[in-house]
């Protein structure tokens, strides 16, 4: 059997347009293309706060021997070397935080001779490092110190803890043996 297929016939009319197709894939991204040219200045911008360093340090002395007379007794300074702001009280023997942060406290002492040398240093009412020196037949230097990390109001002090011998340290009104001294490290961040 044999078909036939008629021969191609005349180019007819256009049709009408068809329905839009589905978008195809994203292609890659472009090359990055030239700066553009700088933009003009902008305004300035509102005035900041003052920046207000925050500095708070001590360094006093005691020119007094103490015994202990009771069994916890806070150690008063009479000398001032540095009191920066006034962050130490003198009559309470206590540094009060105004700025809080990391601050560093020494505490340096001379013993008595044949006496305990006992102390505290305090955060507020909690013991943190001790001094302590037993009793000998020669005097010596002791000293402490540590870093607290300090809240508005805190306190910090040395206090002479009296056990069951006498407890003393030695100091005298020619040369400064007794000296505490703090300072701020870092302030805390607000």
């Amino acid at each position: 059997m044999c078909f036939l297929f008629p021969s191609p016939g005349d180019k007819g009319d256009r049709g009408d347009k068809g329905m839009p197709g589905k978008n195809g894939k994203e292609g890659p991204h472009g090359y990055r293309g030239p700066m553009g040219p700088q933009g003009t200045k902008g305004q300035a911008g509102a005035p900041g706060d003052a920046c207000k360093p925050q500095h708070s340090s001590f360094s006093v002395g005691r020119r007094k021997s103490l015994h202990s007379i009771d069994y916890y007794q806070a150690l008063v300074f009479d000398t001032v070397f540095v009191n920066l702001h006034e962050h130490f009280n003198m009559f309470k023997g206590k540094f009060y935080c105004f700025v809080p942060g990391i601050y560093f406290f020494n505490v340096n002492i001379h013993t008595w001779n044949f006496k305990e040398t006992y102390l505290h240093l305090m955060h507020n009412d909690k013991e943190q490092v001790i001094l302590y020196a037993q009793p000998s037949e020669r005097s010596i230097m002791q000293s402490q110190s540590v870093m607290m990390d300090l809240a508005l109001n805190d306190e910090v002090w040395v206090r002479l803890y009296k056990r069951e011998r006498e407890n003393a340290v030695y100091s005298d009104d020619v040369d400064v043996y007794i000296t505490f001294n703090g300072y701020l490290v870092a302030p805390s961040v607000q």
